[in-house]
């Protein structure tokens, strides 16, 4: 660049530049997200959050299929085809409205419909994709037990031959979308590994009652799986996958979400703290001009906007059947746990208004506190990364 060249102006709200990097048809999809978001969910959810519901929830599922955003980076059976990145922008802009409509989109594409496109039977993508990426049926994801969380391997519920049927018995905990789904994906162990079922809402012996009582993601559904000898044909089964590759391979794409949609938290919160401080005055004159709340800004940018950018880099490697594992366990476990820190500085700022719905910030900082820990704990994805930089295995 030459000394007489222009430089272009200094954007507080992408500091760092990074919408270079983005092409038409990626901010066509962030602005058509955000847009839907500011009108379908805003408006309302702190009144969710409040009342611990998720209203019109299978409206806002055919709504959110009609915009492409479910198994939106799947091919084919009716889904999108976007990028890795496209799908993580929509990720960040639905997390900016609240972390249980994300969680939603999550759980439906990169769970559900990922393990049935990518380990299903032709006969059963083209039974269940189109309905799930058009939002008709809501999808769920069974791994977790009452007892068995990080150790999913441990898992107690089973599935035993009886003729041509599978018998499935077993509780799968803390499942979201479980109580309003049409279809569950539950794993199990049988005489020769873990295999995944598809299970119809309605099947004898299936239910799928509420949790209650949750004081993060209210505006999400979640449940208990509960199978007593749950009765499947042979063909139930997904015939592509035997062992914990099928479920933790799932896991990777939604942990993927995350990295992006926690972002999306802590950028609400951020502008949120940002507009706040330069109205608020004390001492004759706005808080924002004062050194130690500059202080907070400033921390709070640098680290949303490199959570942002890692995102972004993970993001062109996943495009590029370059992303690992371990890559996807980096970045959740910074983007989660900065997302976490820039809430709780942002509540700082706003006093005793942070406490309040009529912010959004302490919605969201109770959100990520959930987010935090599924999907994989801290602990572990610390434990992904110490084998990958030591070659030592601490699991056990």
């Amino acid at each position: 660049m030459s000394a007489s060249a222009k430089l272009p102006p200094f954007d507080p709200a992408d500091p760092l530049g990074i919408d270079d990097l983005l092409d038409p048809e990626d901010l066509a999809v962030r602005d058509t997200v955000r847009t839907w978001a500011a009108d379908r969910v805003l408006p309302y959810v702190a009144d969710w959050y409040e009342s611990g519901e998720l209203p019109g929830i299978r409206e806002l599922a055919r709504e959110l299929g009609s915009l492409g955003a479910l198994g939106m980076s799947l091919t084919g059976y009716g889904c999108a085809g976007a990028s890795a990145v496209q799908y993580g922008l929509a990720c960040l802009e639905l997390e900016a409205a609240d972390s249980g409509i994300r969680s939603l989109v999550s759980v439906q594409g990169s769970l559900a419909m990922y393990a049935v496109h990518r380990f299903g039977s032709e006969e059963q993508k083209r039974h269940w994709l189109p309905r799930m990426a058009a939002g008709e049926v809501i999808g769920c994801f069974g791994l977790t037990e009452p007892d068995h969380g990080s150790d999913p391997a441990s898992m107690r519920t089973y599935a035993k031959r009886d003729g041509g049927d599978w018998v499935l018995s077993g509780r799968k905990m803390w499942i979201t979308n479980g109580s309003v789904a049409g279809v569950a994906v539950v794993w199990a162990q049988t005489d020769n590994g873990i295999r995944g079922f598809l299970v119809p809402a309605g099947t004898p012996g299936f239910a799928a009652p509420e949790i209650k009582h949750k004081w993060s993601l209210r505006a999400s559904v979640t449940g208990e799986l509960v199978l007593d000898d749950v009765r499947l044909p042979a063909d139930a089964v997904l015939p592509e996958v035997t062992g914990l590759r099928g479920p933790l391979s799932c896991l990777s794409h939604a942990r993927y979400g995350i990295v992006w949609g926690a972002m999306g938290a802590a950028r609400t919160c951020f502008e949120t703290a940002v507009d706040y401080a330069k109205s608020r005055e004390q001492f004759g004159r706005p808080i924002g001009g004062f050194q130690l709340t500059q202080a907070k800004l400033a921390d709070m940018a640098v680290e949303l906007h490199k959570g942002i950018l890692l995102a972004h880099h993970l993001g062109r490697r996943m495009d590029a059947g370059r992303l690992r594992p371990e890559q996807i366990s980096f970045g959740k476990l910074n983007n989660v746990r900065e997302a976490i820190e820039i809430c709780r500085t942002a509540r700082t700022i706003l006093g005793a208004n942070g406490i309040s719905l009529e912010y959004p910030v302490m919605r969201h900082a109770t959100n990520l506190e959930s987010v935090l820990t599924y999907e994989g704990t801290v602990e572990m994805h610390q434990l992904v990364l110490g084998k990958a930089l030591t070659g030592l295995d601490a699991f056990r």
